[in-house]
């Protein structure tokens, strides 16, 4: 799959929940439903920030973005872990 076909086939979900099931991530529906405008701002963003290669470089920036959003809720002076983040490489 070329650059042009993945950024079209970004291009064509309807929401998020679709390209998370395209790139095999699993998510909290309570979670999406809370913070789906900074996930989808951030994937944006990454996808402008270096422009996907193939399928694994778009997941890469989906998952960076899910746990990026994820680890943001984290309370910052304490050492509390990342939950319930699916796709979290950080355990």
């Amino acid at each position: 799959m070329s650059q042009n076909d993945i950024l079209q086939k970004i291009a064509s979900f309807t929401s998020i929940e679709q390209a998370l099931d395209y790139f095999e991530i699993g998510f909290d529906s309570q979670f999406i439903n809370e913070y789906r405008t900074p996930l989808v701002k951030r994937f944006n963003g990454y996808l402008l920030i270096s422009k996907p290669d193939d399928w694994f470089s778009a997941r890469r920036a989906l998952k960076n973005a899910y746990c990026k959003v994820q680890r943001g809720r984290l309370d910052p002076h304490s050492r509390s872990a990342c939950r319930g983040c699916t796709s979290c490489q950080r355990r």
